[in-house]
């Protein structure tokens, strides 16, 4: 299975690729050069390259300044947010019907509590013998 970036950022100097796709900071491809040609043209302009997609032949680098990177992980960031948000969480309480007092306000409190934070809850009341 590819390993996926966990992590958005420059990748400096150490470039395991030979041959590189290269986009430039405005979005526009460059085309395929060489490693050595892309780090000149990184230094030249005083940019980073950045891995956009490596699971692809050849690689994806971009050149970014470094507002660009930051911009891009406050975005990334923000989208991992939101996709975390998209799951229901569902929390499951089972008691018998001769609990003591006491144990049931416990457990009707939380029940408060996660209905509060927005979790499905589902209840399930056994029968005493």
């Amino acid at each position: 299975a590819p390993k996926t970036k966990a992590q958005f950022g420059s990748v400096g100097r150490r470039i395991p690729y030979r041959i590189l796709h290269v986009i430039n900071q405005d979005g526009e491809s460059l085309g395929h050069m060489h490693r050595a040609e892309a780090l000149q043209l990184m230094d030249q302009h005083n940019l980073k390259l950045v891995l956009l997609r490596e699971n692809v032949e050849p690689p994806v680098y971009r050149l970014m300044t470094g507002q660009q990177i930051h911009e891009e992980q406050l975005r990334r960031a923000e989208k991992k947010k939101a996709s975390q948000k998209a799951g229901v969480v569902q929390k499951e309480l089972s008691f018998s019907s001769t609990i003591a007092k006491n144990d049931f306000e416990t457990k009707t409190k939380q029940i408060a509590q996660w209905i509060e934070k927005k979790y499905h809850v589902k209840v399930t009341i056994r029968q005493a013998k």
